[in-house]
Protein backbone atom coordinates (compact mmCIF):
# COMPACT_ATOMS: atom_id res chain seq x y z
CA UNK A 1 0.00 0.00 0.00
CA UNK A 2 1.24 3.84 -0.92
CA UNK A 3 0.38 7.08 0.01
CA UNK A 4 1.83 10.11 -0.59
CA UNK A 5 1.45 12.12 2.79
CA UNK A 6 2.86 15.81 4.09
CA UNK A 7 2.61 16.82 7.90
CA UNK A 8 2.57 20.67 9.21
CA UNK A 9 2.81 22.01 12.76
CA UNK A 10 -0.70 24.16 12.99
CA UNK A 11 -1.16 27.25 14.78
CA UNK A 12 -4.70 27.96 14.67
CA UNK A 13 -6.77 24.21 14.99
CA UNK A 14 -10.29 26.24 14.65
CA UNK A 15 -9.73 27.62 11.57
CA UNK A 16 -8.00 24.54 10.11
CA UNK A 17 -11.35 22.71 11.60
CA UNK A 18 -13.15 24.93 9.43
CA UNK A 19 -11.48 24.42 6.64
CA UNK A 20 -11.43 20.67 6.81
CA UNK A 21 -15.38 21.01 7.57
CA UNK A 22 -16.21 23.38 4.23
CA UNK A 23 -13.71 21.07 1.88
CA UNK A 24 -14.55 17.59 3.30
CA UNK A 25 -16.58 15.06 1.12
CA UNK A 26 -17.31 13.29 4.33
CA UNK A 27 -16.27 13.10 8.16
CA UNK A 28 -15.54 10.48 9.87
CA UNK A 29 -14.93 11.62 13.74
CA UNK A 30 -12.44 11.77 16.70
CA UNK A 31 -10.30 9.12 17.81
CA UNK A 32 -8.54 8.86 21.10
CA UNK A 33 -5.19 7.12 19.47
CA UNK A 34 -2.13 5.56 21.55
CA UNK A 35 1.11 4.86 19.03
CA UNK A 36 3.66 2.44 20.31
CA UNK A 37 6.96 2.76 18.25
CA UNK A 38 9.35 0.10 18.12
CA UNK A 39 13.17 0.11 17.08
CA UNK A 40 13.67 -1.49 13.91
CA UNK A 41 16.62 -1.75 10.98
CA UNK A 42 14.37 -0.43 8.35
CA UNK A 43 11.54 2.15 8.37
CA UNK A 44 9.24 2.43 11.70
CA UNK A 45 6.91 -0.17 13.12
CA UNK A 46 4.09 1.00 15.24
CA UNK A 47 1.48 -0.52 17.57
CA UNK A 48 -1.79 1.75 16.58
CA UNK A 49 -4.19 1.62 19.56
CA UNK A 50 -7.46 3.43 18.96
CA UNK A 51 -10.44 4.09 21.72
CA UNK A 52 -13.29 1.66 20.35
CA UNK A 53 -11.61 0.46 17.58
CA UNK A 54 -9.35 -3.02 16.40
CA UNK A 55 -5.55 -2.54 17.22
CA UNK A 56 -3.00 -2.16 14.14
CA UNK A 57 0.32 -3.08 13.46
CA UNK A 58 1.77 -0.23 10.91
CA UNK A 59 5.05 -0.30 9.29
CA UNK A 60 6.15 2.18 6.87
CA UNK A 61 8.96 3.66 5.18
CA UNK A 62 8.95 6.98 3.58
CA UNK A 63 11.79 9.74 3.56
CA UNK A 64 12.53 12.96 6.07
CA UNK A 65 11.37 15.53 4.09
CA UNK A 66 9.49 18.73 4.62
CA UNK A 67 6.44 18.60 2.10
CA UNK A 68 4.58 15.55 0.65
CA UNK A 69 5.97 12.30 0.74
CA UNK A 70 5.25 8.88 -0.36
CA UNK A 71 4.89 6.67 2.01
CA UNK A 72 5.05 2.55 1.39
CA UNK A 73 3.15 0.96 4.84
CA UNK A 74 1.56 -2.31 5.52
CA UNK A 75 -1.08 -2.73 8.05
CA UNK A 76 -2.00 -6.12 10.20
CA UNK A 77 -4.78 -6.01 12.33
CA UNK A 78 -3.73 -7.54 15.88
CA UNK A 79 -6.61 -8.89 18.27
CA UNK A 80 -4.33 -8.87 21.56
CA UNK A 81 -2.71 -5.80 21.64
CA UNK A 82 -1.15 -6.03 24.80
CA UNK A 83 0.08 -9.42 24.31
CA UNK A 84 1.55 -7.84 20.88
CA UNK A 85 3.21 -4.33 22.20
CA UNK A 86 4.93 -6.29 25.40
CA UNK A 87 6.26 -8.96 23.00
CA UNK A 88 7.94 -6.09 20.46
CA UNK A 89 9.11 -4.32 23.09
CA UNK A 90 10.81 -7.74 24.45
CA UNK A 91 12.44 -8.14 21.05
CA UNK A 92 12.86 -4.73 19.81
CA UNK A 93 12.76 -2.01 22.54
CA UNK A 94 10.55 0.70 22.81
CA UNK A 95 11.62 4.01 20.96
CA UNK A 96 8.60 5.68 21.67
CA UNK A 97 4.77 6.62 22.97
CA UNK A 98 2.47 9.06 21.11
CA UNK A 99 -0.97 9.47 22.65
CA UNK A 100 -3.39 12.13 20.23
CA UNK A 101 -6.77 13.14 19.89
CA UNK A 102 -7.33 12.92 16.24
CA UNK A 103 -10.41 14.44 14.10
CA UNK A 104 -10.77 12.45 10.45
CA UNK A 105 -12.01 14.31 7.50
CA UNK A 106 -12.27 12.80 3.84
CA UNK A 107 -11.67 15.26 0.98
CA UNK A 108 -12.08 12.20 -1.33
CA UNK A 109 -9.27 9.85 -1.11
CA UNK A 110 -7.10 12.12 0.91
CA UNK A 111 -7.63 11.92 4.81
CA UNK A 112 -7.26 15.45 6.78
CA UNK A 113 -6.47 15.02 9.98
CA UNK A 114 -6.20 17.75 13.45
CA UNK A 115 -4.18 16.28 15.25
CA UNK A 116 -3.63 17.40 19.33
CA UNK A 117 -0.29 15.45 20.29
CA UNK A 118 0.46 15.57 23.88
CA UNK A 119 3.46 16.97 25.11
CA UNK A 120 3.81 17.82 21.15
CA UNK A 121 1.04 20.71 20.47
CA UNK A 122 -0.99 20.50 17.48
CA UNK A 123 -0.67 19.38 13.69
CA UNK A 124 -2.57 18.73 10.14
CA UNK A 125 -1.77 15.44 8.30
CA UNK A 126 -2.66 14.69 4.96
CA UNK A 127 -2.62 11.47 3.37
CA UNK A 128 -3.60 11.13 -0.22
CA UNK A 129 -4.25 7.23 -0.83
CA UNK A 130 -3.05 6.14 -3.83
CA UNK A 131 -4.74 3.57 -6.64
CA UNK A 132 -5.98 2.62 -9.69
CA UNK A 133 -7.06 6.06 -10.37
CA UNK A 134 -4.90 8.11 -8.09
CA UNK A 135 -0.94 7.96 -9.11
CA UNK A 136 1.83 9.49 -7.26
CA UNK A 137 1.65 12.71 -9.44
CA UNK A 138 -1.97 12.90 -8.57
CA UNK A 139 -1.56 12.36 -4.93
CA UNK A 140 1.24 15.16 -5.18
CA UNK A 141 -0.79 17.55 -6.67
CA UNK A 142 -3.85 17.30 -4.66
CA UNK A 143 -1.50 17.99 -0.87
CA UNK A 144 -0.19 20.69 -2.75
CA UNK A 145 -3.31 22.45 -3.42
CA UNK A 146 -4.57 21.10 0.21
CA UNK A 147 -1.27 23.06 1.16
CA UNK A 148 -2.76 26.44 -0.40
CA UNK A 149 -6.24 25.87 0.73
CA UNK A 150 -4.80 25.81 4.19
CA UNK A 151 -2.76 28.11 3.53
CA UNK A 152 0.21 26.55 5.27
CA UNK A 153 4.28 28.54 4.89
CA UNK A 154 6.92 26.81 4.10
CA UNK A 155 7.90 26.82 8.13
CA UNK A 156 4.81 25.06 8.83
CA UNK A 157 5.71 21.72 7.16
CA UNK A 158 7.42 18.61 8.86
CA UNK A 159 9.57 15.94 7.43
CA UNK A 160 9.46 14.01 10.71
CA UNK A 161 6.97 11.74 12.22
CA UNK A 162 5.49 11.67 15.78
CA UNK A 163 7.84 9.13 17.08
CA UNK A 164 10.79 10.85 15.80
CA UNK A 165 9.59 14.05 18.10
CA UNK A 166 9.51 12.09 20.97
CA UNK A 167 11.63 9.27 20.67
Amino acid sequence: MRNIELKARLADLDAARETAGRIATKRLGVQEQVDTYFHCGHGRLKLRQIDGLSAQLVWYARPNEHGPKASDYQLVPVSNPETLKAALAAALGVRGVVRKRREVFLCENVRIHLDEVEGLGTFLEFEAVLGPQVDDAAGHGQLERLVETFALGAGDLLPDSYGDMVG
